[in-house]
């Protein structure tokens, strides 16, 4: 592969497999290189570029200019969009016309999946025409499969415009569907150190999934609990929660149970409270946790990574401190 060094002035050709070839550039001032390659080389070129100029493609590259005159622009985001892996999983887009007329575009969506030192590409997908009215935004969304991972992965999508244009990327971060099974080794292998009570049957169905056991504190009761740790939730409304449950969780942190109580969202004039916070009681601590945090267990990955951080809170708690610089 010959190899030119010379100053970036535009983002990775789009065209790719459609049009028989695709040229690589990248920014970094340690490395500033261009190089071509055809379709079936492709991917021996994405696994042989140098550290630096996988970086320019993972990072976005602040050399890349943003879309031409007369080009439909696809609206960055601040942050990585969270998915499990498989599919149909629908990945959001903004796209903006900047243009003094009506653009339409045959947009299309190329995968890749990224490593520290690879940019490997997974799929490359017509996805639909889209006309934006001059000056306007819309928000859209594509339906991808992801791959299946072992752990938290970085992907990256870049959108195009059919032609050699790229208009756009979506950073995601792909997780593997079992990772509540983190619970697991936190309990240990003791019968019953879980209890949980979920009436409303949300959480429950995502531990059988992992083979994590526990006790359904529906039907054993929570005073007569004393596991290791017990779920309190979560709930859609107020009128969820039956009555006396606050003291049925108090009864539980005197026995020594660690407790992460999910709370439903709040009435029309909610107080202002931290999004979660520790209460001490007898030895033991009780995690309150807004529902912000943990909405949408089963297709979130983030909740359920809050969930599993407040379960390690409640069971080994410290003090809160001053944030280090």
């Amino acid at each position: 592969m010959k190899i030119k060094h010379q100053r970036c002035q535009r983002e990775p050709a789009f065209g790719g497999c459609a049009a028989g070839g695709v040229q690589v550039q990248s920014c970094p001032s340690i490395f500033r290189a261009k190089a071509r390659v055809n379709l079936g080389s492709w991917r021996r070129f994405v696994r042989a570029v140098p550290r630096a100029s996988c970086l320019a493609l993972t990072a976005g590259c602040t050399a890349w200019p943003s879309a031409a005159f007369g080009q439909l622009q696809v609206v960055s985001q601040a942050e990585p969009q969270c998915f499990f892996s498989g599919g149909p999983r629908k990945i959001e887009v903004t796209v903006h016309n900047p243009d003094a007329e009506t653009l339409e575009a045959n947009l299309r969506t190329r995968l890749f999946q990224l490593t520290s030192a690879t940019a490997v590409p997974i799929s490359d997908t017509s996805w639909k025409r889209l006309q934006v009215l001059s000056k306007q935004t819309v928000s859209e969304s594509a339906v991808l499969t992801l791959p299946p991972v072992t752990a938290a992965s970085r992907f990256l999508v870049l959108w195009g415009d059919g032609t050699s244009n790229v208009i756009g990327r979506t950073e995601l971060m792909v997780y593997p569907p079992d990772l509540l099974a983190e619970l697991k080794p936190l309990l240990g292998e003791d019968d019953g150190a879980l209890g949980v009570f979920d009436p409303q049957n949300q959480l429950k169905p995502l531990l059988k999934s992992v083979k994590a056991d526990f006790t359904n504190l529906e039907d054993a009761g929570l005073d007569d609990f004393h596991g290791k740790l017990a779920i309190i939730g979560p709930f859609t409304s107020q009128a969820a929660m039956r009555e006396g449950l606050v003291n049925q969780i108090a009864t539980l942190a005197k026995n020594g149970v660690a407790v992460v109580w999910l709370q439903p969202p709040a009435e029309k004039h909610p107080k202002l409270l931290p999004s979660f916070y520790c209460v001490p009681l007898n030895g033991s601590t009780t995690v309150i946790v807004q529902p912000e945090l943990v909405a949408n267990l089963s297709g979130n990955p983030q909740s359920q990574l809050n969930l599993i951080h407040f379960c390690k809170l409640a069971r080994h708690s410290e003090p809160p401190s001053l944030p280090q610089p």
